[in-house]
């Protein structure tokens, strides 16, 4: 786990929007055609407003930072939370903090 690079990731707000999203991907992607287990595809994030540039490069960082994980499906790419490195950024920073 690299904190400087989840603190990088997090320092802007459409990502914690994005890593919000994926914590209850019923909720805000319940049109996804593909079982949401799979992951969210990242042309759902389209609702955010953004280019699918800057929402690839946004779900770059998440995935470099280690927030979330991908899967490959063909042509699409799908996103879910690596719940086990938030859990362990958040110990760590409560500890450290």
């Amino acid at each position: 786990m690299d904190k400087d690079e989840i603190l990088k990731a997090l320092a802007h707000p459409k990502r914690i929007e994005m890593l919000a999203w994926l914590k209850e991907p019923q909720a805000h992607f319940s049109n996804q055609e593909h079982p949401l287990d799979m992951g969210v595809c990242a042309s759902q994030f389209e609702r955010c407003g953004l280019s699918q540039s800057t929402v690839s490069a946004h779900l770059a960082t998440l995935q470099r930072a280690g927030l979330v994980s991908t899967r490959r499906v063909g042509q699409w790419i799908f996103y879910r939370r690596n719940e086990e490195t938030i859990a362990a950024f958040l110990t760590d920073i409560s500890r450290t903090l």
